[in-house]
């Protein structure tokens, strides 16, 4: 599968008056041409960073201090403002989350999604309203509704104008950030469903990401799991269904509730995230892991691809000097 997005060692940091807090630390990955690949992990853990880094939309204090970024090809890292604004939504789009604060209240649904069209092609404005309507008919809303105001549609109607926007130019990327927040099940099923339609029959790529570990499995090709602003691993679906392997990710996967099967009881994760102003040395996780040993507190583990995916932790690492900790392991199993 060819790469359309790469990104390496990106690096996001805020300034606070406690100091700075680094809230992407070397995140590297990719997503192939037509790939759905999903970005999970706690509240706070850098998956919207990320994404606001990739499309230039983050604000002060927050900043990209080093990394690359390439789409397709072009590093967007280097790219000017003006160079950039004309990619945005183009060649990528975003899908934000809380759709009522994403569009304009006092602006009907059809003059925001023609000024989508027009920004970028001013050359479309005789085309503009035909392609909105066509837009509303693409995620199943009826055309009238494009003369209402935002608060008259419902939460599930507005989440569906957004993704019609973030379509109306066919970008080859589309960034979905918690796109079913604050919906409920039945909705959110109706606009997964729509979103897996639209990637099919377009066929771009999408950077998906939530919390909800159990949503992402049903949909994504492959997962980046973050703890505080790291990538901790990166597996195929049905690796992670049949054998997540980083003690993160097994946590977060024990956290939910199974639809079928026995019941069992719910384990959850100890503890809490690190403050990332101080983080500590070692390994991110190691204060929350029941598999730590003294290697974890003294260096951070680097990601390492195999056959399975990439991960980073010690219990899978190819130097001889942390065998003990997969001895460790055994033990307390």
């Amino acid at each position: 599968m060819t790469d359309l997005l790469e990104v390496q060692e990106l690096c996001i940091e805020y300034a606070s008056p406690r100091g700075v807090v680094r809230a992407a630390d070397r995140v590297s990955f990719t997503i192939g041409k037509g790939e759905i690949f999903g970005l999970a992990g706690e509240s706070g853990c850098g998956k919207s960073t990320t994404a606001f880094g990739i499309c230039r939309l983050l604000r002060h204090p927050a900043k990209v201090t080093g990394g690359s970024v390439k789409l397709d090809g072009t590093e967007l890292t280097s790219l000017t403002d003006e160079q950039f604004d004309r990619l945005r939504w183009s060649k990528m789009s975003i899908v934000l989350q809380s759709a009522m604060n994403n569009l304009n209240p006092v602006l009907r649904i059809r003059d925001q999604l023609i000024d989508a069209i027009v920004a970028h092609e001013p050359s479309a404005q005789a085309e503009a309203g035909q392609r909105a309507a066509a837009l509303m008919k693409l995620v199943d809303l009826p055309a009238d509704r494009l003369d209402s105001y935002p608060h008259e549609l419902s939460g599930g109607m507005r989440q569906r104008v957004v993704i019609a926007m973030a379509m109306a130019l066919k970008p080859s990327l589309v960034i979905m950030d918690e796109p079913t927040t604050a919906l409920d099940v039945v909705v959110q099923n109706g606009i997964i469903r729509k979103i897996l339609e639209l990637q099919r029959t377009f066929g771009f790529s999408v950077l998906f990401i939530t919390h909800d570990l159990p949503l992402m499995l049903e949909m994504c090709d492959r997962i980046g799991i973050m703890y505080a602003g790291r990538l901790v691993e990166v597996a195929s679906r049905s690796q992670l269904l049949k054998e997540p392997r980083h003690p993160y990710t097994q946590g977060l996967l024990n956290s939910f509730p199974s639809l079928s099967g026995p019941r069992t009881r719910l384990t959850g994760i100890p503890g809490s995230p690190p403050d990332l102003i101080r983080p500590p040395a070692g390994c991110k996780f190691e204060p929350r892991c029941a598999h730590a040993s003294p290697h974890c507190r003294s260096r951070e583990p680097e990601m390492q691809a195999d056959a399975q995916g990439q991960i980073a932790c010690y219990l899978y690492s190819k130097e001889g000097v942390y065998d003990e900790v997969s001895a460790s392991s055994e033990r307390s199993r």
